[in-house]
Order: C-alpha cells, then structure tokens, then sequence
C-alpha cells in the first residue's frame, strides 16, 4: 500500500523527475567554451546554507555503497572528489581515493562521448580534461565555496548557454534512451502495478532519512543466504517493476527533499504526509501546522481552519473522502529504512482524530497559554531546558516518544505511558524551580503538562473503564470524589493557605519540599502538612479574616467529601495514574483560585484568592 501511494503521488504530482533523471542540488557550475577552456565557476547558491540551492534536473545518481564506490560515478556531475579529483582531506587515504574516483568519473564520461561522436557538449567536456583546463578551476575565487561544502556538486554549462550541459538535445536523448536500460530480472507480476513487467533487482536509495542515503527495499543474500530461496535473489522476493521502483522512489525523495513543505520530524523518525488531491482551502501542509512546526504561533489560522472545517462538518462528502497518508521512516542502521508508522485514510477520519485529540488537551488556562498547542511545543515541555532551548530541548527525549504519541493521535489509541512517566518525572523535577529572572517559583503543573494528563487519562478510560470512571473534566470539578484527584486539591488549597499567610517570599513552600512524597506516597506527609495548615490559619485569619474563612470552608468541603466514603483513606503508595488525577487536580484548583466567579452569587462566596 505504501508502494502504491507513493506511485500515484508521482503521477498525481506532474512536477517530479522523468525516469532517468533526478532534482538534485548543484551549488556551483563550471562553465567552459567549445573549445574546453574554463572560464568561471559560477554559484547557484540563494542564500548562506549550502541547501538553499533549488534543484537541478540531472541523470539519476548511482548507487553506491561499500568499498567499491568509487566505480560508479554519475554521469556528467557529482562531487568535486569526482569530477575535479579533489580530496575530503590531504591524508594519504583520501587522496588515492580522489584518484581513483576521477579516474572512473572520466572513463564513464568517455565511454558516453564515444556514443555521441557529434556533440558538442561532450567533445567540449573531453577538451576540458585532456588541456588540464580543470587545473584552472581551483584558482577561481568561487573554490573555497566549494571546499566549504562538504561533498559539493558540480557541473558543467557552456558560457554562452543558460541550459545545463547534460540538456543538451543529443545528450538529453541518450540519457533517455538508457533510462530503461538497469539491472533487471526476470518478468514477474509488479507488486504496484499488477503488471507482468521485468522486475528490479536493486532499487533507488532514498535521501534525508539517515546520514547517508539507503534503500527502502532491499535484500542483502550474500550475507543472509535465505533470502535467496527458491532461486530468488535481491529484488526478486518482492517483485517491483522498473518503471514503479523509479516513480515509487522519486516521490519519496521528492517528499524528503530539504525545506519540503510536507516533511516532520517526529523524535527519531521523519514523517512524510500527502494527499490524494490538494485541498484548495487547507493546502497540502495543513498537517506540518498542526504537528510539525517548531513555532504554533506561526499557523494558528491554518489550525483554527482545520478544527473549525471538523466542527462544522465541513470534511463531509467529496472533500472528507479524499485520501491522506502519513509515513513514518526511521535508520535503524546506516544500510536501510525501515518503516516507524503508515496510516492511510479519509482526510474526514484524520480530521476527526485530530478534533478529537484538541477536545482531550482542552484545560482551563490562562490566556498567556496557548489555546491549540502543537505536539512540538508539547513534547518541548518534558524534556530539560537549555540555554539554546529555553523551552525544552526536546531531542533529550527518549526517540520513541514522538512518534508513538503521533500515532496514538492518528488512530484514537490510547497514549504511551512513557508520555504518562515523562510528564510526571518533569513535574517532580521542577516542584521547587525558581525563575531565574523574578525568584519566583515555575509552574511546574503547567498547562500543556496539564493537557498530556488530562488526555492521557481520558483516552484510557475511555477504552478501557467507560462505566467505570467519568472522564476528567475541562476546569475544576467539584462533583469529582477521586481519592487521588480530591487529595491533590487539598494540596493545592494548603499550598495557598501558606502563601497567603506568609508576608515575604518563603526560600522553601510545601510544594518545594513535599509536591513529589504527596503525589507519590501521601500516607507519609498528609498529616504533617494538616498540621501545618492549622498554624498558617491561625497567621491568615489575623491578616484576612474573610480569605481565611473562605478556605477554611474549602478544606472543610473537601475533607468531607473525603470521609463521605468510608474507602477514602491516604494511599501507602500511588500508581502513575492515581499521581496524574493527583496532578490535575492540584491544577485544576489552583487555576480555580485565580480564576474570577462568573457570577455575583459566586463573588460573594467564592472570592479570587
């Protein structure tokens, strides 16, 4: 299915390279005269980064691994190693690599010119090399640029021309006339296409995925001879014809192309999204918006689009039965890609998880929060800040993580528990944090972290317990009679109590020193904070009687609804998911605290402390 996808995005798309060719990105070109003299090396650079270059059509590349690289140069460009013979470095082993790959960059180039006896372009290339004009390139001033690139690309174009050399007509028809001509084997039912077609052995290698390129599908049976059962042999296990291997590759690559629109990173994997046909109103990178993007801010619009357009039901007929797929690719090893996650549906169903994974991360909030936060900015709230990321640095996250969350959002799964372990690590790790700038202490509990509870929770009881156990609402629930979740108020109200009661900055609150044992093992603290509590109301009702008596009632109304059942008592230990009802509601009362009655009724008894 994925095969087939990719090879009608390549049809679809009628902007991808012919077979035979390829986009690839030529920093710089060496331009020449029939005659074979060099006259400048010219720069296609548009900005400082070496891939802020737009692609050029050239031959497709080889492929090429292993010791024996160096044998297959591609035709008419490639990296100055082959073309020019420079080496990577001036180690001894460099060199003589530099040498050998110029050398069959040349003999390939002379093999193809002895096909073309007539060209121009080519008897101007074998001038080129045969004056030692290609001397005179690395005193050009344009050289250290190329030295600076690591594995330049370069090529050639007449002086006079616009056009690239390898577009020359003759040259063209060539290349297009052996495009058919690779390595093949016998006739077998094309797994894409269904047709009786020879069969590739070796397919295309796929770039930005891993550090170097590697293939989708391959199978090595000289090191794992079992592949070669039955007398088949690479590509013969999993018959994909020629022409479907190229298209197939080429709109991977295409899709994996640096700045590509509709690329993600995902944690360790790289995910690729594309639809049957654009939606006109969303665009084709609707989804990068929402998932990808390390800024929200950036496409709040686009993300109001997408969830107002699920809402109102604007997904349904023809538009919500446009096809959308989302492929996860990860390197486990530098030999191969393997495949992380594949979901393939209606965008209406897309549309639909992703609605309902807004309405799960919906908390009461202040408005300096983001009202639609993007998984980036989520997953940015577990991991450690750093100077360079003040927000998180969320590569110090385990690399499952990201994509696991991802595909429990796509498919209405329930989430990780590792995201569940991650959050409330995070909330332990920050209870006594202080910001750096004011003194004052970070919300540790904060409202993405909040969020990724609040769905978590939900999620599971929603498959799991959907009789058993209400889900955990939006704001705070006085109704809720949780041990955990009630335990967790009564926190939150001590911790106010002591803030108000105190008339300076405390250096260490209970949160500092008890937030963790509270969540995790309450038998142990609960009856000392209780008998702390009484002496900062005894301070508080001296300062503000009415304050003092309206939380008084409070840690009364929750005690109450406490012994109410004769089962509530304080845990020994707490399970994570008793700790994240815990967490909420801590937050759930804390924001209520700073939260103004609706109503005047309210106003009277309930004043904003």
């Amino acid at each position: 299915m994925i095969l087939q996808a990719l090879h009608d995005y390549y049809d679809r798309s009628g902007e991808l390279a012919p077979p035979g060719w390829e986009y690839k990105r030529i920093p710089l070109l060496i331009e020449i005269t029939e005659e074979g003299r060099f006259v400048q090396l010219t720069s296609l650079r548009l900005g400082p980064k070496a891939s802020e270059v737009a692609p050029s059509l050239v031959p497709k590349s080889e492929g090429r691994s292993g010791t024996k690289a160096y044998e297959k140069p591609n035709l008419l460009w490639d990296h100055i190693g082959f073309v020019l013979g420079h080496p990577k470095s001036d180690g001894a082993a460099d060199v003589a690599m530099a040498e050998k790959q110029h050398q069959h960059f040349r003999q390939r180039l002379n093999e193809f010119a002895a096909r073309l006896p007539e060209s121009r372009g080519m008897k101007a290339v074998q001038r080129f090399y045969e004056s030692d004009e290609a001397q005179r390139v690395k005193a050009d001033p344009a050289w250290a640029e190329a030295c600076d690139i690591p594995g330049c690309n370069v090529t050639f174009r007449f002086a006079a021309d616009t056009d690239l050399l390898v577009h020359a007509s003759d040259v063209r028809a060539l290349i297009d006339q052996d495009a058919g001509k690779v390595a093949i084997g016998s006739p077998a039912i094309c797994l894409v296409t269904g047709d009786n077609v020879p069969i590739v052995r070796l397919h295309m290698d796929i770039s930005g995925v891993g550090k170097q390129p590697s293939r989708l599908a391959a199978i090595n049976d000289d090191s794992v001879p079992a592949f070669a059962s039955y007398g088949k042999h690479q590509g013969e296990n999993f018959p994909v014809g020629e022409v479907a291997a190229f298209k197939y590759a080429t709109s991977l690559n295409h899709l994996l192309r640096p700045g590509s629109k509709p690329k993600i990173r995902v944690g360790d994997s790289i995910a690729v999204y594309w639809s049957q046909r654009e939606d006109r109103d969303l665009g084709d990178d609707w989804f990068g918006a929402i998932f990808g993007d390390d800024d929200p801010d950036a496409h709040v619009r686009q993300v109001e689009a997408v969830l107002s357009a699920v809402h109102t039901g604007a997904f349904s007929g023809v538009r919500g039965d446009n096809k959308f797929f989302v492929l996860g690719l990860y390197p486990p090893n530098k030999a191969r890609i393997a495949v992380r996650f594949w979901f393939q549906a209606p965008i209406r169903e897309f549309a639909s998880q992703i609605g309902r994974w807004f309405d799960d991360l919906e908390v009461c909030r202040s408005d300096k929060d983001r009202e639609h936060p993007g998984l980036y900015y989520l997953l940015s709230k577990l991991s450690l800040a750093t100077r360079e990321k003040p927000h998180g640095d969320t590569s110090k996250l385990p690399p499952r993580l990201a994509g696991d969350v991802l595909r429990s959002i796509l498919s209405g799964s329930p989430l990780p528990p590792l995201l569940l372990q991650s959050v409330l690590q995070r909330i332990r790790a920050e209870q006594s944090k202080k910001d750096e700038a004011t003194g004052k202490p970070v919300r540790h509990v904060s409202a993405a972290r909040a969020a990724l509870l609040r769905a978590y929770v939900n999620r599971y009881r929603r498959l799991y317990s959907p009789t058993l156990n209400k889900e955990i609402s939006v704001s705070l629930d006085k109704s809720n009679s949780e041990p955990p979740y009630l335990l967790g108020r009564l926190f939150a109200a001590y911790e106010r109590v002591q803030e108000l009661a105190s008339e300076r900055d405390l250096n260490r609150t209970i949160r500092d020193a008890y937030f963790g044992a509270a969540m995790a093992s309450p038998r142990s603290v609960f009856n000392r904070l209780a008998r702390l509590d009484q002496i900062h109301l005894r301070d508080l009702k001296r300062a503000n009687p009415r304050t003092c008596a309206y939380l008084d009632r409070l840690l009364l109304e929750i005690a109450d609804k406490m012994n109410s059942d004769s089962k509530i008592a304080f845990p020994a230990r707490s399970t994570q998911d008793q700790q994240a009802g815990f967490a909420l509601g801590y937050y759930h009362q804390r924001q209520a605290f700073f939260t103004k009655p609706s109503d005047a009724a309210g106003a009277a008894t309930e004043p904003t402390v």
